[in-house]
């Protein structure tokens, strides 16, 4: 089966770095539970199994112990809480161009110490409480070598935490190595907006206060509603905030689908097309999924071709419902 079939999009969509399209099972389970919710016809019970799926699949994708994942809503609150643990003025390297989710929580809570991407790994050094960055970066699509800033973070005691929403979903991405993995859900994992997932090392937990602590992190699920003592879960959950359920009805059947599928595959899929378009204008090829052009984005949006633009330059996104015939019709309307 053509994988493609799978989706509903109008052609023309080459903006999944802005946000994803709904697999057909998804938006299905999504628009039942929906039903139910407006006509009354079941306990929430059903909603929050969602969220057991969803954390499930995400640690799956990522190769984590479940036990180990906490979920929340945003990217910023997540790298908040990890922000708030670092000692006052401790020195935190980010990349020059840095999506803020990623970037304002440790300005608020840390010393900020930008460099080029590039030079992420030789810029930990002794001293460097911990080095954050997006593994691919949004606005150019900027594939950070993993493995070379975990072996500098490791050599200095510094943590690694990561931004993995332009990531997880196309490129094949595993917690070895990592403290801390913060993934928005609603991009290239194709969930409604308001979904994200933590990876939350032990180690990283152990300096962490559950500053959102809530019902949903309680040691007995369904039974932390009311009154003292303080009784958080003894993993992850004690960090999840309380779930946007609707948002999971739709994340677990598509991460789940992403699974099914292997992102090994969704990776070829993905930048094989990117490099089709790259070819088509004279460029060389990368190893992203997510590609920045000079290029006219008026020609594009004329032509019904729906791209982003970031930093002055055109922004193209190519994901598992993207065809060939997307890619040649955006060429066609610059070329």
């Amino acid at each position: 089966m053509d994988v493609t079939e799978l989706w509903d999009a109008a052609p023309g969509w080459l903006n999944t770095a802005s946000y994803g399209l709904p697999p057909r099972p998804a938006f299905e389970e999504l628009q039942a539970v929906l039903t139910d919710w407006r006509h009354g016809a079941t306990d929430w019970k059903p909603w929050d199994a969602s969220v057991g799926r969803a954390r499930a699949a995400f640690a799956r994708l990522v190769s984590a112990p479940v036990a180990d994942v906490s979920v929340s809503s945003t990217v910023s609150q997540i790298m908040s809480v990890v922000a708030t643990a670092l000692p006052p003025g401790a020195r935190v390297v980010v990349p020059e161009i840095e999506f803020t989710s990623n970037l304002f929580p440790w300005a608020v809570a840390a010393r900020v110490e930008p460099v080029p991407a590039d030079r992420l790994a030789e810029a930990v050094t002794r001293g460097t409480a911990a080095v954050a960055f997006s593994l691919v970066q949004s606005a150019t699509g900027y594939v950070t070598p993993l493995a070379d800033v975990v072996a500098a973070a490791r050599e200095h005691d510094a943590l690694v935490v990561v931004d993995a929403s332009q990531a997880c979903g196309w490129l094949p991405v595993e917690v070895a190595g990592v403290d801390v993995l913060a993934c928005a859900a609603y991009k290239w994992l194709m969930a409604p907006r308001g979904a994200a997932f933590a990876y939350l090392s032990p180690r990283v937990r152990e300096r962490m206060r559950p500053l959102a602590a809530n019902w949903y992190g309680g040691a007995d699920e369904g039974g932390s509603y009311y009154g003292p003592p303080l009784r958080l879960a003894g993993d992850a959950r004690a960090f999840d905030l309380s779930p946007a359920w609707f948002s999971f009805v739709g994340a677990a059947p598509a991460i789940e689908l992403l699974n099914e599928l292997g992102v090994e595959r969704v990776r070829d899929h993905d930048v094989a097309l990117a490099n089709r378009f790259l070819t088509g204008l004279g460029l060389p090829p990368s190893d992203s999924a997510i590609v920045s052009v000079d290029a006219p984005g008026e020609r594009l949006a004329a032509a019904g071709i729906r791209a982003a633009v970031r930093a002055g330059k055109v922004r193209a996104s190519f994901h598992l419902y993207t065809t060939r015939d997307d890619v040649d019709r955006a060429l066609d309307a610059l070329t």
